[in-house]
Protein backbone atom coordinates (compact mmCIF):
# COMPACT_ATOMS: atom_id res chain seq x y z
CA UNK A 1 0.00 0.00 0.00
CA UNK A 2 2.55 2.54 0.73
CA UNK A 3 4.17 1.85 -2.51
CA UNK A 4 0.86 2.71 -4.15
CA UNK A 5 0.75 6.05 -2.33
CA UNK A 6 3.95 7.24 -2.97
CA UNK A 7 3.54 6.10 -6.95
CA UNK A 8 0.23 8.19 -6.62
CA UNK A 9 2.11 11.13 -4.95
CA UNK A 10 4.85 11.07 -7.76
CA UNK A 11 2.26 11.29 -10.28
CA UNK A 12 0.85 14.76 -9.05
CA UNK A 13 4.14 15.74 -8.36
CA UNK A 14 4.89 14.42 -12.34
CA UNK A 15 1.54 16.69 -13.30
CA UNK A 16 2.13 19.78 -11.45
CA UNK A 17 6.03 20.31 -12.72
CA UNK A 18 4.48 21.44 -16.05
CA UNK A 19 2.51 24.48 -13.81
CA UNK A 20 5.76 26.19 -12.74
CA UNK A 21 7.67 28.36 -14.46
CA UNK A 22 10.83 26.67 -15.02
CA UNK A 23 9.06 25.16 -18.55
CA UNK A 24 8.70 21.54 -17.43
CA UNK A 25 5.76 21.11 -19.51
CA UNK A 26 7.76 18.03 -21.06
CA UNK A 27 6.67 15.87 -17.25
CA UNK A 28 3.31 15.42 -18.60
CA UNK A 29 4.87 12.81 -21.11
CA UNK A 30 5.13 10.29 -18.52
CA UNK A 31 3.52 11.89 -15.69
CA UNK A 32 0.64 9.29 -15.58
CA UNK A 33 2.93 6.32 -15.85
CA UNK A 34 3.40 5.84 -12.07
CA UNK A 35 -0.14 6.04 -11.40
CA UNK A 36 -1.09 3.39 -14.58
CA UNK A 37 1.58 1.23 -12.73
CA UNK A 38 -0.61 1.19 -9.74
CA UNK A 39 -3.73 0.53 -11.67
CA UNK A 40 -2.34 -2.24 -13.19
CA UNK A 41 -1.55 -4.01 -10.03
CA UNK A 42 -4.99 -3.55 -8.76
CA UNK A 43 -6.35 -4.98 -12.41
CA UNK A 44 -3.54 -7.91 -12.12
CA UNK A 45 -5.45 -8.84 -8.87
CA UNK A 46 -8.97 -7.66 -9.54
CA UNK A 47 -10.44 -10.84 -8.46
CA UNK A 48 -9.13 -9.66 -4.92
CA UNK A 49 -9.32 -6.44 -5.24
CA UNK A 50 -11.83 -3.50 -5.91
CA UNK A 51 -12.34 -1.43 -8.40
CA UNK A 52 -12.85 1.28 -6.08
CA UNK A 53 -9.18 1.38 -4.85
CA UNK A 54 -7.66 2.92 -8.33
CA UNK A 55 -10.42 5.77 -7.43
CA UNK A 56 -8.56 5.97 -3.93
CA UNK A 57 -5.53 5.87 -5.03
CA UNK A 58 -6.39 8.01 -8.18
CA UNK A 59 -7.77 10.81 -6.24
CA UNK A 60 -4.35 11.19 -4.17
CA UNK A 61 -2.48 11.54 -7.60
CA UNK A 62 -4.88 14.52 -8.45
CA UNK A 63 -5.52 16.02 -5.28
CA UNK A 64 -1.50 16.14 -5.17
CA UNK A 65 -1.21 17.94 -8.38
CA UNK A 66 -4.44 20.30 -8.08
CA UNK A 67 -3.00 21.28 -4.64
CA UNK A 68 0.83 22.15 -5.69
CA UNK A 69 -0.48 23.65 -8.64
CA UNK A 70 -3.35 25.90 -7.87
CA UNK A 71 -3.60 26.42 -3.80
CA UNK A 72 -2.95 29.93 -4.66
CA UNK A 73 -6.82 30.57 -5.49
CA UNK A 74 -6.99 30.85 -1.46
CA UNK A 75 -5.26 33.47 -1.27
CA UNK A 76 -8.54 35.53 -2.25
CA UNK A 77 -11.24 32.91 -1.19
CA UNK A 78 -9.99 30.21 1.13
CA UNK A 79 -13.24 28.49 0.55
CA UNK A 80 -13.12 28.84 -3.27
CA UNK A 81 -9.31 27.36 -3.39
CA UNK A 82 -10.36 24.28 -1.37
CA UNK A 83 -14.08 23.77 -3.70
CA UNK A 84 -11.38 24.05 -6.63
CA UNK A 85 -8.49 22.12 -5.45
CA UNK A 86 -11.23 19.31 -3.80
CA UNK A 87 -14.12 18.77 -6.59
CA UNK A 88 -11.47 19.32 -9.52
CA UNK A 89 -9.65 16.08 -8.01
CA UNK A 90 -12.54 13.97 -7.59
CA UNK A 91 -13.96 14.73 -11.44
CA UNK A 92 -10.33 13.31 -12.44
CA UNK A 93 -10.64 10.90 -9.90
CA UNK A 94 -14.10 9.49 -11.29
CA UNK A 95 -13.03 9.51 -14.61
CA UNK A 96 -9.66 7.38 -14.08
CA UNK A 97 -12.30 5.35 -12.09
CA UNK A 98 -14.41 4.63 -14.96
CA UNK A 99 -11.20 3.93 -17.31
CA UNK A 100 -9.94 0.85 -15.16
CA UNK A 101 -14.03 -0.02 -14.84
CA UNK A 102 -14.08 -0.22 -18.43
CA UNK A 103 -10.52 -2.33 -18.80
CA UNK A 104 -11.83 -4.70 -16.20
CA UNK A 105 -15.11 -5.43 -18.14
CA UNK A 106 -14.01 -4.70 -21.94
CA UNK A 107 -10.02 -5.70 -22.04
CA UNK A 108 -7.20 -3.36 -22.31
CA UNK A 109 -7.58 -2.26 -25.46
CA UNK A 110 -11.11 -0.61 -25.00
CA UNK A 111 -9.88 0.13 -21.50
CA UNK A 112 -6.66 2.57 -23.19
CA UNK A 113 -8.34 3.83 -25.57
CA UNK A 114 -11.76 4.84 -23.05
CA UNK A 115 -9.12 6.87 -20.73
CA UNK A 116 -8.02 8.64 -23.89
CA UNK A 117 -11.21 9.63 -25.55
CA UNK A 118 -13.47 10.06 -22.07
CA UNK A 119 -10.77 12.12 -21.03
CA UNK A 120 -10.47 14.67 -24.08
CA UNK A 121 -14.58 14.33 -24.00
CA UNK A 122 -14.90 15.68 -20.00
CA UNK A 123 -12.07 18.31 -20.72
CA UNK A 124 -14.29 19.72 -23.87
CA UNK A 125 -17.73 19.48 -21.48
CA UNK A 126 -15.90 20.95 -18.38
CA UNK A 127 -14.67 23.47 -21.21
CA UNK A 128 -18.33 24.42 -22.15
CA UNK A 129 -19.88 24.00 -18.86
CA UNK A 130 -21.16 26.28 -16.33
CA UNK A 131 -19.19 24.50 -13.85
CA UNK A 132 -15.87 25.06 -15.20
CA UNK A 133 -12.35 25.05 -14.15
CA UNK A 134 -10.06 24.57 -16.61
CA UNK A 135 -7.02 25.61 -15.48
CA UNK A 136 -5.28 22.35 -15.46
CA UNK A 137 -6.15 21.07 -18.43
CA UNK A 138 -3.61 18.84 -19.92
CA UNK A 139 -2.77 20.65 -22.64
CA UNK A 140 -2.05 23.75 -21.03
CA UNK A 141 0.48 22.54 -19.25
CA UNK A 142 2.80 23.43 -22.51
CA UNK A 143 2.39 27.42 -22.23
CA UNK A 144 5.78 27.86 -20.67
CA UNK A 145 7.38 25.15 -23.46
CA UNK A 146 5.66 27.45 -26.82
CA UNK A 147 8.76 25.98 -29.07
CA UNK A 148 6.86 22.34 -28.43
CA UNK A 149 3.70 23.31 -29.27
CA UNK A 150 3.32 26.05 -32.52
CA UNK A 151 0.73 22.78 -33.98
CA UNK A 152 -1.60 24.24 -31.34
CA UNK A 153 -2.88 26.48 -34.56
CA UNK A 154 -4.46 23.48 -35.87
CA UNK A 155 -5.47 21.21 -32.69
CA UNK A 156 -5.86 23.99 -29.86
CA UNK A 157 -4.82 22.76 -26.34
CA UNK A 158 -6.73 19.68 -26.28
CA UNK A 159 -4.36 18.81 -29.41
CA UNK A 160 -1.62 18.69 -26.34
CA UNK A 161 -4.08 16.85 -24.12
CA UNK A 162 -4.11 13.98 -26.64
CA UNK A 163 -0.42 14.25 -26.92
CA UNK A 164 -0.09 13.58 -23.25
CA UNK A 165 -2.62 10.98 -23.06
CA UNK A 166 -1.73 8.52 -26.37
CA UNK A 167 2.76 8.89 -25.22
CA UNK A 168 1.45 8.09 -21.71
CA UNK A 169 -0.44 5.04 -22.53
CA UNK A 170 2.07 4.02 -25.30
CA UNK A 171 5.13 4.38 -23.30
CA UNK A 172 3.67 2.61 -20.13
CA UNK A 173 2.80 -0.72 -22.48
CA UNK A 174 6.20 -0.21 -23.53
CA UNK A 175 7.62 -0.58 -20.14
CA UNK A 176 5.35 -3.20 -19.17
CA UNK A 177 6.16 -5.15 -22.00
CA UNK A 178 10.09 -5.20 -21.03
CA UNK A 179 9.57 -5.59 -17.75
CA UNK A 180 7.28 -8.90 -18.33
CA UNK A 181 9.68 -9.90 -21.41
CA UNK A 182 13.14 -8.15 -20.33
CA UNK A 183 13.37 -7.26 -24.00
CA UNK A 184 12.44 -5.02 -26.56
CA UNK A 185 13.21 -7.16 -29.10
CA UNK A 186 9.83 -7.84 -31.33
CA UNK A 187 8.78 -4.60 -30.34
CA UNK A 188 10.30 -2.59 -32.95
CA UNK A 189 7.24 -1.26 -34.93
CA UNK A 190 5.85 -0.53 -31.33
CA UNK A 191 9.30 1.69 -30.71
CA UNK A 192 9.45 3.66 -33.89
CA UNK A 193 5.57 4.35 -33.38
CA UNK A 194 6.76 5.58 -29.75
CA UNK A 195 9.51 7.98 -30.80
CA UNK A 196 7.46 9.17 -34.15
CA UNK A 197 4.53 9.77 -31.26
CA UNK A 198 6.65 11.46 -29.14
CA UNK A 199 9.48 13.43 -31.28
CA UNK A 200 6.93 14.04 -34.67
CA UNK A 201 4.93 16.89 -32.67
CA UNK A 202 8.69 18.08 -31.75
CA UNK A 203 10.20 18.25 -35.05
CA UNK A 204 6.51 19.53 -36.32
CA UNK A 205 6.16 23.00 -34.10
CA UNK A 206 10.23 23.73 -34.69
CA UNK A 207 9.28 23.82 -38.83
CA UNK A 208 6.48 26.13 -38.00
CA UNK A 209 8.42 28.09 -35.25
CA UNK A 210 11.40 28.40 -38.45
CA UNK A 211 9.04 29.45 -40.70
CA UNK A 212 6.10 31.88 -39.59
CA UNK A 213 6.57 35.09 -39.87
CA UNK A 214 4.47 37.98 -39.23
CA UNK A 215 2.96 40.40 -41.97
CA UNK A 216 4.25 43.89 -40.93
CA UNK A 217 1.36 46.04 -39.95
CA UNK A 218 2.21 47.50 -36.75
CA UNK A 219 0.12 49.05 -34.37
CA UNK A 220 1.71 50.76 -31.25
CA UNK A 221 0.46 50.17 -27.14
CA UNK A 222 1.32 51.74 -24.04
CA UNK A 223 -0.17 49.75 -21.61
CA UNK A 224 -0.98 51.10 -18.03
CA UNK A 225 -0.50 49.28 -15.06
CA UNK A 226 -0.88 51.44 -12.21
CA UNK A 227 -0.84 48.75 -9.59
CA UNK A 228 -4.00 49.72 -7.23
CA UNK A 229 -4.17 47.31 -4.21
CA UNK A 230 -7.40 45.40 -4.42
CA UNK A 231 -7.71 44.57 -1.01
CA UNK A 232 -6.82 47.76 0.56
CA UNK A 233 -6.97 50.31 -2.31
CA UNK A 234 -9.31 49.73 -5.42
CA UNK A 235 -12.33 49.45 -3.19
CA UNK A 236 -12.20 51.93 -0.65
CA UNK A 237 -8.79 52.94 0.22
CA UNK A 238 -8.56 55.32 -3.47
CA UNK A 239 -11.50 56.87 -4.55
CA UNK A 240 -12.37 56.77 -8.25
CA UNK A 241 -10.72 59.81 -9.18
CA UNK A 242 -7.43 59.42 -7.48
CA UNK A 243 -7.10 55.99 -9.22
CA UNK A 244 -8.12 57.58 -12.60
CA UNK A 245 -5.79 60.30 -12.12
CA UNK A 246 -3.03 57.91 -11.75
CA UNK A 247 -3.66 55.88 -14.94
CA UNK A 248 -3.76 59.52 -16.86
CA UNK A 249 -0.68 60.64 -14.91
CA UNK A 250 1.10 57.08 -16.02
CA UNK A 251 0.11 58.16 -19.69
CA UNK A 252 1.24 61.50 -19.76
CA UNK A 253 4.33 60.73 -17.76
CA UNK A 254 6.04 56.95 -18.99
CA UNK A 255 3.54 56.48 -21.90
CA UNK A 256 4.14 56.56 -25.93
CA UNK A 257 2.04 59.78 -26.63
CA UNK A 258 2.27 58.99 -30.11
CA UNK A 259 0.29 55.39 -29.51
CA UNK A 260 -2.36 54.38 -31.06
CA UNK A 261 -3.86 52.62 -28.26
CA UNK A 262 -3.88 53.05 -24.32
CA UNK A 263 -4.82 50.20 -22.22
CA UNK A 264 -6.21 50.39 -18.64
CA UNK A 265 -6.41 46.73 -16.62
CA UNK A 266 -9.99 45.45 -15.38
CA UNK A 267 -11.77 47.42 -14.08
CA UNK A 268 -10.20 50.03 -14.09
CA UNK A 269 -13.01 52.42 -13.54
CA UNK A 270 -16.21 51.67 -11.35
CA UNK A 271 -19.88 52.28 -10.91
CA UNK A 272 -20.60 53.86 -14.32
CA UNK A 273 -24.19 53.86 -15.85
CA UNK A 274 -25.26 52.90 -19.27
CA UNK A 275 -28.10 54.93 -19.70
CA UNK A 276 -26.07 57.56 -19.64
CA UNK A 277 -22.36 57.50 -20.34
CA UNK A 278 -21.86 60.89 -20.85
CA UNK A 279 -22.65 61.98 -17.35
CA UNK A 280 -20.44 59.72 -16.07
CA UNK A 281 -17.38 61.88 -14.36
CA UNK A 282 -14.59 59.08 -15.21
CA UNK A 283 -15.85 58.82 -18.94
CA UNK A 284 -16.69 62.68 -19.11
CA UNK A 285 -12.60 62.78 -17.74
CA UNK A 286 -11.30 60.82 -20.05
CA UNK A 287 -13.16 62.14 -23.55
CA UNK A 288 -11.59 65.74 -22.28
CA UNK A 289 -8.07 63.74 -21.85
CA UNK A 290 -8.27 62.05 -24.80
CA UNK A 291 -8.62 65.80 -26.69
CA UNK A 292 -4.82 65.73 -26.27
CA UNK A 293 -4.39 62.68 -28.40
CA UNK A 294 -6.77 63.18 -31.05
CA UNK A 295 -4.84 59.95 -32.66
CA UNK A 296 -5.30 57.31 -29.86
CA UNK A 297 -7.95 55.63 -28.40
CA UNK A 298 -8.29 54.23 -25.44
CA UNK A 299 -9.67 50.78 -24.03
CA UNK A 300 -10.23 50.39 -20.20
CA UNK A 301 -12.39 48.00 -17.86
CA UNK A 302 -15.18 49.32 -16.23
CA UNK A 303 -17.55 48.14 -13.90
CA UNK A 304 -21.00 49.11 -15.40
CA UNK A 305 -24.48 49.12 -14.62
CA UNK A 306 -27.80 49.20 -16.87
CA UNK A 307 -31.32 50.75 -15.36
CA UNK A 308 -34.31 49.01 -16.73
CA UNK A 309 -36.28 52.18 -16.95
CA UNK A 310 -39.29 50.56 -19.25
CA UNK A 311 -39.85 47.90 -15.79
CA UNK A 312 -38.36 45.03 -17.82
CA UNK A 313 -35.57 42.68 -15.92
CA UNK A 314 -33.44 39.91 -16.88
CA UNK A 315 -32.60 36.83 -15.39
CA UNK A 316 -29.52 38.44 -13.38
CA UNK A 317 -30.62 41.64 -12.64
CA UNK A 318 -31.59 42.86 -9.18
CA UNK A 319 -34.29 45.62 -7.61
CA UNK A 320 -33.18 49.13 -7.70
CA UNK A 321 -33.69 50.79 -5.33
CA UNK A 322 -34.89 48.20 -3.11
CA UNK A 323 -38.62 49.63 -2.57
CA UNK A 324 -39.24 50.30 -6.15
CA UNK A 325 -40.08 47.54 -9.27
CA UNK A 326 -37.60 49.24 -11.28
CA UNK A 327 -34.56 46.52 -11.94
CA UNK A 328 -30.95 47.10 -12.78
CA UNK A 329 -27.76 44.69 -14.12
CA UNK A 330 -24.08 45.20 -13.38
CA UNK A 331 -21.64 44.08 -15.80
CA UNK A 332 -17.69 43.51 -15.70
CA UNK A 333 -17.40 45.90 -19.19
CA UNK A 334 -14.55 46.57 -21.64
CA UNK A 335 -14.72 49.82 -23.28
CA UNK A 336 -13.33 51.95 -26.18
CA UNK A 337 -12.97 55.97 -25.63
CA UNK A 338 -11.93 58.37 -28.00
CA UNK A 339 -12.32 62.01 -28.93
CA UNK A 340 -13.86 61.20 -32.55
CA UNK A 341 -16.17 57.47 -32.65
CA UNK A 342 -18.66 56.84 -30.51
CA UNK A 343 -17.92 54.59 -27.17
CA UNK A 344 -17.88 51.34 -27.62
CA UNK A 345 -18.83 48.42 -25.04
CA UNK A 346 -18.65 45.31 -24.06
CA UNK A 347 -19.97 42.72 -21.79
CA UNK A 348 -17.86 40.14 -19.95
CA UNK A 349 -19.03 36.73 -21.30
CA UNK A 350 -17.45 33.90 -19.67
CA UNK A 351 -17.91 34.63 -15.92
CA UNK A 352 -16.04 33.27 -13.31
CA UNK A 353 -17.97 30.67 -11.03
CA UNK A 354 -18.88 31.46 -7.02
CA UNK A 355 -17.76 35.02 -7.93
CA UNK A 356 -19.21 36.77 -10.62
CA UNK A 357 -22.03 33.71 -11.31
CA UNK A 358 -23.86 31.54 -9.48
CA UNK A 359 -23.86 27.97 -12.41
CA UNK A 360 -27.35 26.52 -13.27
CA UNK A 361 -29.76 28.71 -11.18
CA UNK A 362 -32.10 26.35 -11.42
CA UNK A 363 -30.70 24.13 -8.84
CA UNK A 364 -27.92 25.99 -7.56
CA UNK A 365 -30.14 29.67 -7.16
CA UNK A 366 -30.33 29.00 -3.01
CA UNK A 367 -26.85 29.67 -2.35
CA UNK A 368 -26.45 33.17 -4.82
CA UNK A 369 -26.33 34.89 -1.65
CA UNK A 370 -23.33 33.25 -0.28
CA UNK A 371 -20.67 34.11 -3.55
CA UNK A 372 -17.16 35.51 -2.86
CA UNK A 373 -17.46 39.07 -2.65
CA UNK A 374 -13.97 39.99 -4.33
CA UNK A 375 -15.07 44.20 -4.02
CA UNK A 376 -16.21 45.54 -7.58
CA UNK A 377 -17.79 43.21 -9.84
CA UNK A 378 -19.64 40.71 -7.68
CA UNK A 379 -22.79 38.84 -7.32
CA UNK A 380 -24.71 37.29 -10.34
CA UNK A 381 -23.67 39.57 -13.44
CA UNK A 382 -25.00 40.40 -16.19
CA UNK A 383 -23.17 38.93 -20.09
CA UNK A 384 -23.31 39.65 -23.52
CA UNK A 385 -23.44 35.90 -25.51
CA UNK A 386 -21.49 36.80 -28.33
CA UNK A 387 -17.93 38.39 -28.58
CA UNK A 388 -17.63 41.79 -29.30
CA UNK A 389 -15.12 43.84 -31.45
CA UNK A 390 -13.98 47.26 -31.02
CA UNK A 391 -13.18 49.51 -34.34
CA UNK A 392 -11.21 51.94 -34.99
CA UNK A 393 -11.63 54.85 -37.44
CA UNK A 394 -8.18 55.90 -37.44
CA UNK A 395 -6.28 52.43 -38.04
CA UNK A 396 -7.44 48.81 -39.37
CA UNK A 397 -7.21 47.72 -36.03
CA UNK A 398 -10.15 45.67 -35.05
CA UNK A 399 -9.77 44.87 -31.31
CA UNK A 400 -11.05 41.57 -29.79
CA UNK A 401 -11.37 42.78 -25.52
CA UNK A 402 -10.82 39.60 -23.85
CA UNK A 403 -11.52 40.20 -19.93
CA UNK A 404 -9.44 38.52 -17.37
CA UNK A 405 -10.86 34.88 -16.94
CA UNK A 406 -11.94 34.44 -20.87
CA UNK A 407 -8.31 34.19 -21.95
CA UNK A 408 -7.90 30.49 -20.14
CA UNK A 409 -10.73 29.06 -22.53
CA UNK A 410 -9.02 28.85 -26.52
CA UNK A 411 -12.34 27.49 -28.27
CA UNK A 412 -14.04 30.84 -26.75
CA UNK A 413 -11.53 33.31 -27.87
CA UNK A 414 -11.83 31.84 -31.70
CA UNK A 415 -15.58 34.07 -31.40
CA UNK A 416 -13.44 37.26 -31.16
CA UNK A 417 -11.44 36.07 -34.08
CA UNK A 418 -14.19 34.65 -36.04
CA UNK A 419 -16.01 38.23 -35.98
CA UNK A 420 -12.94 39.55 -37.09
CA UNK A 421 -10.24 40.87 -34.95
CA UNK A 422 -6.92 41.32 -35.81
CA UNK A 423 -5.63 41.76 -32.64
CA UNK A 424 -6.44 40.52 -28.79
CA UNK A 425 -5.79 42.63 -25.49
CA UNK A 426 -6.78 40.67 -22.54
CA UNK A 427 -7.50 43.14 -19.52
CA UNK A 428 -7.08 42.05 -16.18
CA UNK A 429 -6.51 42.15 -12.49
CA UNK A 430 -4.21 39.24 -10.80
CA UNK A 431 -4.39 40.71 -7.78
CA UNK A 432 -5.89 38.92 -5.60
CA UNK A 433 -3.76 36.03 -5.91
CA UNK A 434 -0.85 38.15 -4.72
CA UNK A 435 2.67 36.68 -5.48
CA UNK A 436 1.94 33.10 -6.19
CA UNK A 437 2.54 31.06 -9.16
CA UNK A 438 -1.54 32.52 -10.61
CA UNK A 439 -0.61 35.18 -12.28
CA UNK A 440 2.09 33.90 -14.11
CA UNK A 441 0.27 30.75 -14.87
CA UNK A 442 -2.78 33.42 -16.12
CA UNK A 443 0.20 35.04 -18.30
CA UNK A 444 1.46 31.66 -19.72
CA UNK A 445 -2.29 30.93 -20.91
CA UNK A 446 -1.95 34.57 -23.17
CA UNK A 447 0.62 32.56 -25.27
CA UNK A 448 -1.45 29.87 -26.32
CA UNK A 449 -4.09 32.07 -27.39
CA UNK A 450 -1.58 34.01 -29.54
CA UNK A 451 -0.66 30.57 -31.29
CA UNK A 452 -3.99 28.69 -31.59
CA UNK A 453 -5.52 31.78 -33.66
CA UNK A 454 -1.82 33.94 -34.65
CA UNK A 455 -2.71 36.88 -33.28
CA UNK A 456 -0.46 39.44 -31.33
CA UNK A 457 -1.87 40.10 -27.96
CA UNK A 458 -1.61 43.39 -25.68
CA UNK A 459 -1.81 42.17 -21.99
CA UNK A 460 -2.39 44.70 -19.14
CA UNK A 461 -2.43 43.52 -15.81
CA UNK A 462 -3.56 46.17 -12.71
CA UNK A 463 -0.70 44.95 -10.76
CA UNK A 464 1.50 43.28 -13.14
CA UNK A 465 2.29 41.22 -15.52
CA UNK A 466 1.20 42.89 -18.17
CA UNK A 467 3.53 41.70 -21.75
CA UNK A 468 3.65 42.46 -25.42
CA UNK A 469 3.12 38.59 -26.97
CA UNK A 470 3.46 38.18 -30.80
CA UNK A 471 2.11 35.41 -32.87
CA UNK A 472 4.45 32.87 -32.31
CA UNK A 473 3.34 33.23 -28.70
CA UNK A 474 7.06 34.89 -27.38
CA UNK A 475 6.72 37.33 -24.58
CA UNK A 476 8.69 40.72 -26.12
CA UNK A 477 8.56 42.59 -23.60
CA UNK A 478 6.67 42.58 -19.89
CA UNK A 479 6.33 44.24 -16.66
CA UNK A 480 7.83 43.61 -13.03
CA UNK A 481 5.38 42.62 -10.94
CA UNK A 482 3.72 44.75 -8.37
CA UNK A 483 5.08 48.52 -9.84
CA UNK A 484 2.99 51.08 -11.61
CA UNK A 485 4.65 51.62 -14.84
CA UNK A 486 3.65 51.55 -18.34
CA UNK A 487 4.61 49.19 -21.40
CA UNK A 488 5.25 50.61 -24.88
CA UNK A 489 5.52 48.60 -27.76
CA UNK A 490 4.30 47.49 -31.04
CA UNK A 491 2.14 44.59 -32.30
CA UNK A 492 1.78 43.58 -35.58
CA UNK A 493 -2.50 42.71 -36.79
CA UNK A 494 -3.65 39.91 -38.50
CA UNK A 495 -6.90 39.08 -40.28
CA UNK A 496 -5.35 35.22 -41.35
CA UNK A 497 -7.63 32.58 -39.99
CA UNK A 498 -6.09 29.62 -38.57
CA UNK A 499 -7.36 25.85 -38.92
CA UNK A 500 -8.26 26.34 -34.74
CA UNK A 501 -9.94 29.58 -35.08
CA UNK A 502 -11.96 28.18 -37.68
CA UNK A 503 -13.31 24.90 -36.56
CA UNK A 504 -12.61 25.42 -32.88
CA UNK A 505 -12.01 22.25 -30.45
CA UNK A 506 -12.95 19.52 -33.01
CA UNK A 507 -10.67 17.15 -31.05
CA UNK A 508 -13.03 17.66 -27.68
CA UNK A 509 -16.00 17.25 -30.53
CA UNK A 510 -15.00 14.08 -31.98
CA UNK A 511 -14.20 12.44 -28.34
CA UNK A 512 -17.35 12.75 -27.20
CA UNK A 513 -18.83 11.22 -29.97
CA UNK A 514 -16.01 8.46 -29.32
CA UNK A 515 -16.89 7.87 -25.89
CA UNK A 516 -20.28 7.63 -26.35
CA UNK A 517 -19.43 4.66 -28.86
CA UNK A 518 -17.26 3.19 -26.44
CA UNK A 519 -19.35 3.68 -24.06
CA UNK A 520 -22.60 2.30 -25.76
CA UNK A 521 -20.30 -0.61 -27.13
CA UNK A 522 -19.22 -1.93 -23.00
CA UNK A 523 -23.38 -1.18 -22.65
CA UNK A 524 -24.34 -3.85 -24.70
CA UNK A 525 -21.65 -5.86 -24.21
CA UNK A 526 -22.30 -6.19 -20.80
CA UNK A 527 -25.94 -6.71 -21.10
CA UNK A 528 -25.42 -9.79 -23.22
CA UNK A 529 -22.55 -10.96 -20.40
CA UNK A 530 -25.48 -10.65 -18.33
CA UNK A 531 -28.04 -12.80 -20.21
Amino acid sequence: MKRKILFSILSGILFSLAWTQWGMGWSLLFAFIPLLFVEEEIYQKRSELKSINVFYYAYISFFTWNLISTWWVSNSTLFGGITAVVLNSLWYAILFWIFHIIKRRAGIHTGYSALIFLWLAFENIYINGEISWVWLVLGNGFANNTGLIQWYEYTGALGGSLWVLLVNVLLFNFIIHIVKYKTIFGQYTFTILLLLIIAGPIVVSQLILNNYHEKKNPISVSLIQPNIDPYNDKFGGMSQQEQLNKMLNLIETKSNSKADFFVFPETAIDRVWENNFDESASILRIKEFMKSYPKSSLITGATTRYLYEDGSSSATSRAYPPQTQLQYDVFNTALQINSSDSLQKYHKSMLVIGVEMTPYPAFFNLFKDYIIDLGGTTGNLGKQEERGIFYNSKNQARIGPVICYESIYGDFVTGYIRRGANALFIITNDAWWGDTPGYHQHLSFAKLRAIENRRSIARCANTGISAIINQKGEIEKQTKYWEADALNGTINLNSDLTYFSINGDFIGRVSKFISLLILLSVGIGMLRKNK
